[in-house]
């Protein structure tokens, strides 16, 4: 019996799929993609709009790179799957060289991947763990870092990620992040941090401290220099392992291929995900040689861990942010981007701040009391969806629009979207 049916619109498909599927997998548009290329999306009725979401930082290269489709094609001549663990193949050594030379610092280092962002950040709590024989692990208030279980535990923000999942793993700790706007200096977190040391758990009990270089989710907020080498400077006293998770940061969007070069800070494993891949899953945790050798064989891996499509895909990915300099053309983007909105700011008295790295761009709003205002968020989000242009929200409160788009975005559609933006925001 042939079940598919053809497409309609994107009212019908969206009642089939609220009658189909759990409302636990929330939407954040009604309308259904047919096809899309570079920064632009088609949906089911013909509708064009621009996005400047990028699926979520996964498309810095953008939808449907011609280089990324011909690698995938190429890939499928040969072969979909193997399992690497059962049947390796040389393009995931190949990739674990390039990343091993392309990730901050000149020790030896090596590379696992896996399948989500997640799979690697449980991973490097893992290998860490494994690394220090130690149990605990200190994130930050705002973070994100997945679903999963041990996501959760790590993640900072209760709604809507941890509400009625509990409990969660044990021995995760949570410290106030670093935010000028929100009156939380470097000097509090690391303060928070030795009260932890002193009520919690004893510094010599901690495996890991894992941090966002700039908070993806929590709200876009960039970790000060300062306070990433005083991390780093406690993390080496205590044997702590440092994780820095660049899986939204990562691949050129700030101006640099990884966000943790703007500070001169060595993390001890990185974690990767979303754009390595342009568009199909893929991620990996790199980190210093003998760190990621503490795992027995057998240890790490995944059924789907390095697929072949995801591999090939990444090599181009990686050819492609040098050929065309996206790094450079990152923070070109990023600067004509502030520049857009603080000149918004003498009409829009509700933007609060305007901030990021390169290309990782935030605006927060707030009312003039200096309350979070979520509501007018929402209503920016929604008439520039009207008006043709994809928009993402973030932070704790829901109060800051983050912009993702890819860095091989035409500069005509750029400005047409940054035009639609502008509407929005004065409406």
């Amino acid at each position: 019996m042939n079940t598919t049916t053809s497409h309609t619109n994107n009212a019908t498909i969206d009642a089939r799929r609220i009658a189909a599927t759990p409302r636990g997998v929330g939407i954040g548009f009604p309308i259904y993609a047919q096809r899309a290329l570079n920064a632009e999306i088609w949906d089911v009725e013909g509708r064009r709009y621009i996005d400047f979401g990028s699926g979520i930082a996964v498309l810095n290269t953008g939808h449907r790179h011609p280089r990324i489709v011909q690698a995938i094609q190429a890939q499928l001549e040969c072969f979909t799957h193997t399992a690497y663990q059962v049947v390796p193949y040389e393009s995931v050594v190949r990739l674990a060289e390039r990343l091993n030379a392309l990730t901050p610092g000149t020790h030896a280092k090596k590379t696992a991947f896996f399948t989500t962002g997640v799979e690697a950040v449980e991973n490097a709590i893992k290998i860490a763990r494994a690394h220090t024989r130690r149990p605990g692990v200190i994130a930050l208030s705002g973070a994100f870092h997945g679903r999963t279980y041990m996501g959760m535990a790590l993640t900072g923000k209760v709604a809507p990620y941890k509400q009625g999942f509990g409990p969660f793993p044990g021995s995760i700790f949570h410290v106030p992040a670093p935010a000028a706007l929100h009156g939380v200096s470097v000097d509090d977190s690391l303060r928070a941090i030795q009260q932890l040391f002193k009520c919690d758990i004893e510094p010599t009990q901690v495996a890991a401290i894992i941090v966002e270089p700039i908070q993806g989710e929590g709200g876009f907020y960039v970790m000060p220099t300062e306070f990433l080498r005083a991390l780093r400077q406690l993390c080496d006293q205590h044997g702590i392992v440092l994780i820095a998770d660049e899986i939204q940061t990562g691949f050129g969007r700030t101006g640099r291929l990884f966000a943790m070069e703007h500070h001169g800070v060595l993390p001890d494993l990185m974690t990767m995900a979303k754009s390595l891949a342009g568009g199909v899953p893929l991620s990996a945790v790199c980190g210093r040689a003998e760190i990621m050798d503490a795992p027995a064989p057998g240890g790490l891996g995944g059924t789907y861990a390095g697929h072949a499509l995801a591999i090939a895909s990444a090599h181009a990915v990686l050819d492609v942010i040098e050929d065309e300099q996206l790094c450079a053309r990152a923070e070109r983007l990023g600067q004509t981007l502030k520049t857009r909105l603080n000149a918004l700011r003498a009409t829009v008295p509700q933007i609060a701040d305007v901030r990021g790295l390169g290309a990782m761009v935030a605006m927060e709003f707030a009312q003039a009391d200096g309350t979070p205002d979520t509501e007018f968020t929402k209503q920016v989000i929604h008439r520039a969806q009207a008006a043709g242009l994809l928009l993402l929200s973030c932070g704790v409160y829901g109060n800051v629009i983050r912009f993702l788009f890819p860095l091989t975005i035409e500069d005509a559609v750029l400005d047409e979207g940054l035009a639609i933006l502008a509407r929005a925001l004065q409406a």
